[in-house]
């Protein structure tokens, strides 16, 4: 993996964090912490599906204060993140305050607790026609997808 200080060219800077793939124990470790906030009251997170051009993009709203897991990642994405939010990233952690577009590798399982309202919008070359074709290209356990569950808007232009 590129050392993030090292430079791009044309005069650009890699910046932080880039989210690498997870060990096998940090992945086990998201999915006891999410065994134990699945026993807690849930809040419903909103998804909003877009499908155009070759593109999938998944966007939800983390209210503040809240933790959610998310799915086994099986491929690469990139994660674009706006408002303050700690991500868990495999054997450390990132906050996050602002707008950021990050690299994410392939196999992770993550956890995001919201500092402040943060929206997070995950984004990846697809030939998806559904969304549901879209998530099962993304993880190999889309049964535990809130989309599948909360509410969900969906565009597909169909370009």
């Amino acid at each position: 993996m590129r050392d993030p200080s090292t430079p791009l060219g044309a005069g650009l800077m890699a910046t932080r964090p880039v989210i690498p793939a997870m060990s096998a124990g940090a992945i086990r470790a998201v999915r006891a912490l999410e065994e134990r906030v699945l026993t807690l009251p849930q809040v419903p997170i909103e998804t909003r599906h877009v499908l155009h051009a070759g593109m999938y993009a998944r966007t939800v709203c983390i209210p503040a204060g809240v933790l959610i897991t998310g799915a086994h990642i099986t491929i690469p994405t990139l994660l674009i993140v706006s408002g303050h939010a700690t991500l868990f990233i495999g054997e450390d952690d990132a906050e996050l305050q602002g707008y950021a577009v990050v690299p994410a590798s392939a196999g992770r399982k993550q956890a995001i607790y919201a500092h402040r309202d943060t929206l997070l919008t995950m984004l990846f070359p697809t030939a998806a026609r559904t969304v549901e074709e879209a998530e099962e290209e993304f993880t190999d356990e889309p049964e535990r997808l809130g989309s599948r569950r909360a509410p969900t808007h969906a565009t597909a232009t169909g370009e």
